[in-house]
């Protein structure tokens, strides 16, 4: 019984591995040279979100979605950013570093 349980468990693991969703991230390291914290819209997969860079501050912030690209709206324009990017936030503008 148990073999045979043990069997069907590793026959189905595939498949079970194969329908989890996949979560994905956008991970950002900032620096904030500006006075003020700003609160940055942000465009992934199709969904509306925002983005929090807190005021003199070098931080972190993850953009959570299913894709590992974003669009940042920015008092500059719109800016592509990819995983793992490190950007430079000045006058309300960002800059990929």
């Amino acid at each position: 019984m148990k073999k045979t349980f043990i069997l069907a468990a590793l026959a189905l693991m595939p498949t079970v591995a194969f329908a989890m969703p996949s979560v994905a991230t956008v991970y950002i390291k900032y620096s904030n040279q500006d006075s003020q914290k700003h609160v940055m819209k942000v465009r992934m997969d199709g969904s509306n979100k925002e983005v929090t860079f807190e005021a003199r501050t070098t931080g972190a912030a993850t953009i959570q979605g299913s894709g590992r690209e974003a669009t940042i709206e920015t008092a500059c324009g719109k800016v592509e950013i990819k995983d793992d990017s490190k950007i430079e936030i000045k006058n309300g503008c960002i800059k990929i570093q």
